[in-house]
């Protein structure tokens, strides 16, 4: 081995060690996160809760979820937006989910499938739990009865602001594995950011949701990107390592 290959395999060294520091500090940011939305959700069920929902359902942080909803109302034409950018949201997870399937065919085995598109996978499998669970353990219900609704739904975190930050959050990062900085990476990386902030704050004046459930999906789906983006980091740094291995041990062969 050469001067030049050690001063190389050097500086591939201290790259990885690098973006594993980095995915270290994401992992502990994205545990904080998680935290911090545990601790949300308390202060939702014990900060003066009082009686203000459809049916007299009870509301934590009432008095300013209260004065919100009477600032904002109910608009549909909103509500009508966020549900168009909510199916976009599925649309582009199933694109990405028919990325890694198409792969999964193609390269016969789930290890040869893109350790990014396996992340987002995992990541969307983990929203779903979460959009279950919180289906089943109701921290607030809706400020209002939707359609033909004659009991009130959940409605904490907001589950159409957790899907839209989740799936345009990790298509941002998504971009910018694959095309870099590049011009076009950074026009695409805006408009996915426009449509994600769009769904939010499209989502937080509709009137169909309390403010503080706005702030808990915008709190999870940060956790939730935050390790994601962890993930990706130290996987993209270890797949690159693992296939300069195979190479060289090819080459010893041959």
């Amino acid at each position: 081995m050469n001067d030049r290959e050690k001063a190389l395999r050097k500086k591939e060294r201290q790259l990885y060690k690098k973006r594993k520091a980095v995915a270290n500090r994401l992992f502990v940011l994205g545990g904080i996160g998680m935290l911090a939305f545990i601790l949300f959700i308390v202060l939702v069920k014990v900060v003066n809760v009082a009686p203000i929902g459809p049916q007299f359902t009870v509301v934590g942080f009432s008095a300013l979820n209260g004065a919100f909803h009477a600032l904002t109302g109910v608009n549909m034409f909103w509500y009508n937006v966020t549900k168009v950018l909510g199916i976009l949201a599925i649309l582009t997870a199933v694109f990405f989910a028919g990325v890694g399937v198409f792969q999964l065919i193609k390269r016969r085995g789930i290890q040869n499938v893109d350790r990014t598109i396996l992340s987002t996978g995992g990541l969307y499998a983990v929203m779903m739990i979460f959009y279950v669970f919180f289906e089943k353990v109701v921290i607030n219900y809706r400020p209002v009865l939707m359609g033909e609704d004659t009991v009130p739904e959940a409605s904490f975190p907001s589950t159409h602001t957790l899907l839209a930050c989740v799936v345009f959050g990790s298509t941002i990062m998504i971009i910018g594995r694959y095309l870099g900085k590049s011009v076009q990476a950074v026009v695409l990386q805006a408009a996915v950011g426009f449509l994600m902030l769009l769904t939010v704050i499209g989502r937080l004046i509709c009137g169909v949701h309390w403010l503080t459930d706005i702030v808990g999906g915008v709190l999870l789906s940060a956790s939730l990107l935050t390790i994601y983006g962890g993930v990706i980091t130290v996987w993209r740094s270890s797949n690159k390592r693992l296939k300069k291995k195979k190479k060289e041990t090819t080459e010893e062969f041959e």
